[in-house]
C-alpha cells in the first residue's frame, strides 16, 4: 500500500483533532505535517523517534502534542510564553506554537535532539521559539518565574516535574502534565510535591487517542504560592531524591 500523500495526512490531522473539540486550519495543518516530515527524515541520520508510520505519526506526535488545547484549564492566547521540558523531537513545542502562536522555549539535555529541533524552527521560518540544551534546574536559575505555561509529555515521573516547574513558573502560571499511565502511587506523589512546591492541581482529564493508539491522562497544577523548600535543588535531586510522602519513602533523604 503507498504512504498517505501530504494532503492526506493533513485531512487525517484535521479530522482527528475536531474529536476533541479543537479547530485546525488547513495552512496549520500543512505546517504541522510538513514538521512531522522534517522529523522522519531527521530520524534516519539522528535518533529522535521510534514511530515511523505516517498516519501513527500523525495521531502520536502531532494530535497527542495538541490535545491539551482542548481541556478546559489551558487558555492560550498570543504574547504568552511556554517552556517544553525534554523536548525530543520538539512535541509538543513545534505544535503548540503553529497552533496557538504563543512563544515557547524547548529544551532538552541531549545535544543532537536540539540541534535537529532549532533546523525544524528554521525550515518552518517559525519565529516565536527556540530549542536550548540546558537542564531545567540551571534554567531555573537563570530565569526563574519567566513562564506562562510548562509542558511535559511523558519525560518523567510527575512530581519530579512539579519540582522542575514550579521556580520556572510565573505565579498563576501552569504546569500541564501528558501521561500514558497514571498509577494512584505517581498521583498522590504528585499531589505531595504539589503542596510542596506551591502548586495546587486543577484537572485531570482522561482521552482515548484517535484508531485506538493509547489512553492519555492530562494534569494541569496551578501556581499559588512560593514554595515551602528552596528551589531549585542543586542539579540531579529532583530525580534522584525526588519528594514524595513518607509513607512512600524509598530512600530517606527526599528534602536534602
Amino acid at each position: 500500500m503507498a504512504d498517505p500523500t501530504h494532503e492526506e495526512l493533513a485531512d487525517q490531522l484535521i479530522y482527528e483533532l475536531s474529536q476533541f473539540e479543537i479547530d485546525c486550519s488547513h495552512t496549520q495543518a500543512d505546517l504541522l505535517i510538513r514538521d512531522l516530515e522534517l522529523v522522519l527524515e531527521k530520524n534516519k541520520v539522528v535518533n529522535l523517534t521510534r514511530i515511523e508510520a505516517l498516519r501513527d505519526a500523525v495521531t502520536l506526535h502531532l494530535v497527542d502534542s495538541l490535545v491539551p488545547l482542548g481541556t478546559k484549564t489551558f487558555k492560550p492566547s498570543e504574547g504568552l510564553r511556554f517552556l517544553d521540558i525534554g523536548t525530543g523531537a520538539g512535541f509538543p513545542g513545534i505544535p503548540l506554537v503553529i497552533m496557538t502562536g504563543m512563544e515557547g522555549l524547548l529544551i532538552d539535555s541531549v545535544g543532537k535532539k536540539v540541534t535537529a529541533v532549532n533546523e525544524f524552527i528554521y525550515e518552518l521560518s517559525l519565529t516565536s521559539c527556540k530549542a536550548e540544551a540546558i537542564r531545567a534546574e540551571v534554567l531555573a536559575q537563570r530565569v526563574p518565574g519567566s513562564f506562562d505555561y510548562v509542558f511535559a509529555r511523558a519525560v518523567a515521573q510527575s512530581n519530579v516535574i512539579i519540582e522542575y516547574a514550579a521556580p520556572l513558573l510565573k505565579l498563576g502560571g501552569s504546569l500541564i502534565l501528558e501521561k500514558a499511565n497514571l498509577s494512584e502511587s505517581e498521583l498522590q506523589n504528585a499531589n505531595y510535591a504539589s503542596q510542596i512546591c506551591g502548586l495546587q492541581r486543577l484537572s485531570r482529564d482522561s482521552l482515548e487517542l484517535p484508531r485506538g493508539l493509547g489512553h492519555r491522562e492530562i494534569l494541569t497544577y496551578q501556581k499559588v504560592a512560593k514554595p515551602h523548600i528552596k528551589l531549585p535543588r542543586a542539579n540531579g535531586m529532583a530525580k534522584n531524591h525526588p519528594l514524595v510522602p513518607k509513607s512512600n519513602l524509598c530512600n530517606v533523604n527526599t528534602l536534602k
